[in-house]
């Protein structure tokens, strides 16, 4: 009973002011207490009683009212002011979470960095003890420059990859293939750097490093690429600027009916859409976008975190520079007959300590080879490497942090299409009122057509006129459709890079090649093959290109370095597997010491 005379008394008030029984000084209190409350401008602007305005534009009525033109242009900036805080409260978890998971990304991917240095530099403390410490400074280059990659400041991979191998071939022939020697001249350090992609030393492993490298780093790049766009998209959608015909609407809708005295009373439902709709038609034209720019981000995190993923290709480094370098030990003899017509004889002094245990392919002709057969120590790399570190080691972080971001952005793959409904639930909407504003008056419900989203459907909106799009929400577009057509056409290049190794059948680095584009410069071909553009020739026809230096071009048609993805023949092809690719360094090797057997006693 208390609570139906609470609420009976501004009903009475309201009738009795509009139906001239009303007290004998109206008073505009009420619209001078909501005129303060919030910040709407100085109190001195509303009027103390209702009075008649021929000003007025938007609140027209032909009652007294507690309107000025002034406090209409006071509305207009405050409606603006209040539309805008709504969508950055709406926005404001989503582009937070963007952030953070970006930040989260980098440093998972700084940690994976990390261990995977630490696993190459424990494959050659491990394996190559004589040049671990040197090594080690190629190392932390190649990892400088992959990092760099992703945050994208740097070269290519392929370039990344062909550097880190252009500075190891100096350390492996000088130790390993040519040990002996003390420090040589820094020209000759720099002559075997440059001639390495011309030697080609280390046969397909370059080419086949940067090919498991390209897709998952290239996602990484693009991910992270894509998360900046995200926030740039969000920040520019809070800093929308309405038009006039909208600030207009949204005066009519929410303070037209403080003129008369109304303060508490909410706008219908439907009306309250179309005035929305109508405000945030461009927005709403980001939808279709934005909802493929979620699904570019569930795909590059699939990427990111599948079996070939950052975290593999990474750890892969190691045991594909092992494979590298004992495949230049195993032709050492073709190699360092080549460097030696390029670059000719170092100038050296013998070292005096003792050279660990390592396969020796003297340069020379008078070469004898040792007692013990070379198998044993190659063996014993292969199986000796830590090519895993322990499980405590591993980053548990990227894979836990990707799935929580990706199940909660998939929520607001609707963000744009449904902005206009979220503020229309929110404070708007009558809670426990049969009544409603419908912008003239006080109605049982808004009767007028509710349009849909996006500028085209705004042609019939009865209460805001849309005359054109947003050239700030167009730009907001043109940067998620950078990013759909960026990842787009790395996975079409990858594809096609795919088939197009397979179909060469090139052994086993036809299917490492497979995941490499034209950005990362990943167009040779499986074969290892020197130069950087797609190679169709075949083995026999590899070594006679131009690229060759023109004196060695004529010892290099008649001293292949046989690649480890094809066989003797050069025409019995294979899938490959783990078994094949040991029975082919098992052949290799056994071709290799009975070669240099037969040179030895002849």
């Amino acid at each position: 009973m208390e609570g139906s005379f609470k609420c009976a008394v501004p009903l009475v008030l309201f009738c009795g002011w509009f139906s001239g029984v009303h007290l004998k000084s109206p008073s505009c209190h009420e619209v001078r207490t909501a005129f303060q409350l919030r910040h709407i401008g100085p109190l001195m602007l509303v009027p103390d009683t209702p009075g008649r305005d021929e000003d007025l534009q938007i609140c027209m009525h032909n009652e007294p009212t507690c309107c000025t033109k002034r406090m209409e242009e006071r509305y207009q900036v405050v409606v603006r002011r209040e539309l805008l805080q709504s969508i950055q409260f709406l926005s404001f978890e989503l582009k937070y979470r963007i952030e953070k998971n970006g930040g989260a990304f980098q440093d998972a991917f700084k940690s994976l960095i990390h261990i995977a240095t630490n696993h190459t530099n424990s494959m050659f403390k491990t394996g190559y003890r004589t040049m671990a410490k040197e090594a080690s400074e190629v190392v932390k280059g190649l990892f400088t420059d992959i990092s760099l990659y992703v945050l994208d400041l740097g070269a290519s991979i392929e370039d990344v990859v062909l550097s880190f191998f252009d500075s190891l071939f100096p350390l492996v022939y000088n130790r390993l293939i040519h040990p002996g020697l003390s420090e040589v001249s820094v020209d000759y350090s720099e002559c075997l750097r440059l001639t390495r992609q011309d030697v080609n030393p280390f046969g397909a492993y370059p080419m086949k490093m940067a090919a498991e490298l390209s897709r998952p780093l290239q996602a990484m790049k693009t991910l992270l690429h894509a998360l900046s766009i995200g926030n740039e998209v969000i920040n520019m959608t809070e800093n929308v600027v309405f038009t006039r015909e909208c600030s207009r609407a949204l005066v009519k809708m929410e303070y037209c009916s403080h003129c008369h005295g109304l303060t508490l009373i909410k706008p219908c439902v439907a009306y309250c859409l179309n005035v929305m709709r109508g405000c945030l038609a461009n927005l709403a034209d980001i939808d279709p976008h934005w909802r493929h720019y979620i699904s570019n981000l569930d795909e590059l995190t699939s990427v990111i975190l599948g079996s070939r993923g950052v975290e593999q290709a990474l750890l892969r480094v190691a045991p594909l520079a092992n494979e590298a370098i004992l495949y230049a030990q195993l032709n050492g003899l073709e190699i360092s007959t080549t460097v030696s017509k390029v670059c000719g004889q170092p100038q050296e002094r013998p070292i005096a300590t003792e050279i660990v245990s390592t396969v020796r392919t003297p340069a020379t002709a008078s070469f004898k080879p040792q007692d013990v057969s070379p198998f044993a120590n190659l063996t014993q790399k292969r199986s000796s490497l830590p090519l895993k570190e322990a499980k405590t080691d591993r980053p548990r972080t990227m894979k836990q942090n990707s799935r929580d971001f990706m199940n909660y952005i998939r929520r607001y793959r609707t963000f744009y299409a449904s902005l206009a409904e979220q503020i229309c639930e929110g404070d708007l909407l009558p809670q426990d009122s049969s009544t409603c504003w419908s912008g003239k008056n006080v109605v049982e419900s808004y009767t007028s057509r509710v349009v849909g989203n996006g500028l085209k459907e705004q042609a019939n909106n009865p209460e805001v006129k849309v005359r054109g799009s947003d050239p700030m929400v167009k730009q907001a577009i043109d940067k998620l459709l950078y990013i759909s057509k960026m990842h787009q056409s790395k996975a079409t290049k990858a594809a096609q890079w795919s088939l197009s190794e397979l179909g060469s059948g090139e052994g086993e680095d036809a299917e490492s090649s497979g995941e490499c584009d034209d950005e990362d410069g990943c167009t040779g071909s499986g074969s290892g093959a020197p130069g950087r553009q797609k190679n169709t020739n075949t083995p026999e026809d590899r070594w006679a290109k131009d690229k060759i230096f023109p004196a060695v071009a004529p010892t290099l048609k008649g001293a292949k370095v046989t690649a480890p993805s094809f066989s003797p023949s050069g025409t019995a092809r294979s899938k490959p597997g783990a078994a094949s690719s040991h029975c082919s360094l098992l052949s290799i090797t056994m071709v290799t010491i009975l070669g240099l057997l037969c040179h030895w006693i002849l």
